[in-house]
């Protein structure tokens, strides 16, 4: 290979990624010591898994590094499928009470 093709990256900015994923795990198990519960607890969850992950993908998979293009196919299709997700759990909670409101029989005397 010649000095033209290949790529060093500093390893400075490996260690880093990984000390502030080590930060974000701790985080996320501090949820479950706190012993927050409901939205709180999913929505945190949620939240710091995502942050992992794009973090991983973006450093230790040299996604960074790579062109617009190749990002844009890669990650269009992801936040259309999220879209969808949270499309499908508001009309999941819609039917959910409408069921309950319309329904729903008064079985007292």
């Amino acid at each position: 290979m010649n000095e033209a093709t290949e790529q060093q990256h500093p390893i400075g900015i490996f260690l880093k990624v990984w000390l502030l994923l080590f930060v974000l795990s701790i985080f996320s198990y501090m949820v479950d010591y706190f012993q927050l519960q409901g939205y709180w607890r999913w929505s945190l969850i949620l939240i710091f898994m995502v942050l992992k992950a794009a973090l991983i993908m973006s450093v230790f998979m040299h996604f960074m590094w790579e062109r617009f293009a190749l990002q844009f196919i890669l990650l269009t299709p992801l936040f259309a499928i999220a879209i969808f997700v949270v499309m499908m759990a508001w009309e999941s909670d819609y039917i959910h009470w409408t069921r309950l409101a319309f329904l729903s029989f008064d079985s007292g005397g």
